[in-house]
C-alpha cells in the first residue's frame, strides 16, 4: 500500500482538476481498502474515495484529509457470471465480455472510470443500465464495520441513482457481480434509437456483440466521451448535467415556456419515466438556452463536440470550470424554469 503526503489529485481525475490531498494512499488489495478505510475512519479524518476519476469536481484547495485511490484488479467469468474488482477499468472489461461472446453491457464501451463506480452512479448509456446485469455488490460497510454483500435488488437503483449514492459515506464499493447472456455472440436487444439509425436495424433487433461495441465507441467519439489526452474535448466529466425528470403538472408547465419562447410548434424531447413522470434532455436545454457547442471564451468552456460536456481547455481551474456550470444552469432556469443538477460528485466545492 503506497502512501503520499501533499500529493496532486488532479492528474487521477478526467477534468485533471483539482488541489492536493493531506494524504494520498494507493491500495492494490480488498484488505488494504479495508485497512485504509477504517484507519481513517478511527483517526476521524476525512476520506475521499477514488477510482477512476471520471465523475470528481475536486476544489482548487485540494482535500483535507485521506484520498484513497482503489486500484484492486480482478476479472474473473464463470459462464456468464462476471465479477469485477472495484478498481478495474471499465472500459477494458466490457471489451473482454464482448471478446467471450456475452452481451449485456456492450453499449456501455467506452465509458471511463472504474467498475467499482458503475453500480454508485447506476451507470448507463445508449440504452443500457448497469442495474439490468448487476446481481450482487460486495461492498464495506463503514457503518457496521464488516464487509456485506448486497443484492442487485436491495441497491435501490434508479434513473443515475443508488443507495450507495444515497449514502456516500456508508458504502466503499469492493467487487461487482454481474449476470450476463450468452447469445451466440450477438448484443442484447437494441434499445436505443440513435445506435439501431447507425447500426442500420430497428430497435428490438440484435446485432453482433463486436459490432454494437464498435459503433457505440464511435458514437461517443463524436461526442468527445472517449478519453483521449490530446483532445480537449475529452478533459471532462462526460455528461455534466443529468436529464430532468419532471412530474406532469411541472412538464406541463415546462412545455408552455419552451412554446412561449420558441413558437408553438416546438415540442421538446420527452421520454416515460414511470410512476407519472417525465424525463427531458439536458442537452437539448443547455442547446436552446443559447449555450451551443464550444460556448465560452476562458479556460473552461462547453465541449465543440457535445453541449453536455463541460471541459478544461488546458488551463482551468475548478473555479473557472464552477461559474461555467452555474452560468449554465441558472441559464436555463431562467429560459425553461427547469433547473439542472450536476452528475459529477463535488469535492470541497459546490455548485
Amino acid at each position: 500500500m503506497q502512501e503520499l503526503h501533499d500529493a496532486p489529485l488532479a492528474p487521477l481525475t478526467t477534468f485533471r482538476l483539482g488541489g492536493p490531498a493531506t494524504r494520498l494512499v494507493t491500495a492494490t488489495t480488498d484488505d488494504e481498502v479495508i485497512a485504509a478505510v477504517r484507519a481513517a475512519d478511527d483517526a476521524g479524518d476525512p476520506l475521499l474515495i477514488i477510482g477512476g476519476g471520471s465523475n470528481l469536481v475536486i476544489g482548487d484547495k485540494g482535500f483535507d484529509g485521506t484520498a484513497l485511490r482503489i486500484a484492486t484488479r480482478g476479472f474473473e467469468l464463470d459462464g456468464t457470471a462476471l465479477t469485477l474488482a472495484a478498481g478495474e477499468n471499465w472500459s477494458d472489461a466490457v471489451a473482454r465480455t464482448v471478446e467471450a461472446g456475452l452481451a449485456g453491457v456492450e453499449c456501455l464501451a467506452g465509458i471511463p472510470g472504474s467498475a467499482g463506480a458503475t453500480p454508485i452512479q447506476n451507470v448507463g448509456a445508449y440504452g443500457q443500465e448497469v442495474s439490468a446485469t448487476i446481481t450482487e455488490v460486495v461492498a464495506y460497510d463503514r457503518r457496521a464495520g464488516e464487509t456485506v454483500t448486497i443484492p442487485g435488488a436491495e441497491c435501490g437503483f434508479s434513473y443515475r441513482h443508488s443507495r450507495f449514492k444515497e449514502h456516500p459515506e456508508r458504502f466503499v464499493v469492493l467487487r461487482v457481480r454481474f449476470a450476463l447472456e450468452d447469445a451466440g455472440g450477438l448484443s442484447a436487444p437494441l434499445k436505443y434509437p440513435e445506435t439501431a439509425r447507425a447500426l442500420g436495424v430497428e430497435a428490438g433487433d440484435r446485432v453482433p456483440a463486436a459490432v454494437a461495441r464498435q459503433t457505440v465507441l464511435a458514437l461517443r467519439a463524436g461526442k468527445g466521451m472517449v478519453l483521449d489526452p490530446e483532445d480537449h474535448d475529452t478533459w471532462s466529466a462526460g455528461s455534466f448535467f443529468t436529464n430532468p425528470i419532471l412530474s406532469e403538472a411541472e412538464h406541463a408547465v415546462f412545455v408552455q415556456r419552451v412554446q412561449d419562447r420558441l413558437g408553438p410548434d416546438v415540442a421538446p424531447p420527452a421520454f416515460p419515466a414511470g410512476d407519472g413522470l417525465v424525463k427531458t434532455s439536458a442537452a437539448w436545454l443547455i442547446d436552446r438556452a443559447g449555450f451551443t457547442k464550444g460556448y465560452g471564451s476562458g479556460p473552461a468552456r462547453i465541449s465543440t463536440k457535445h453541449t453536455l460536456a463541460l471541459t478544461n481547455r488546458g488551463k482551468a481551474t475548478t473555479e473557472d470550470l464552477l461559474a461555467l456550470a452555474r452560468e449554465v444552469r441558472d441559464g436555463v432556469h431562467a429560459a425553461f424554469g427547469v433547473t439542472l443538477v450536476n452528475e459529477p460528485v463535488t469535492v470541497g466545492v459546490s455548485l
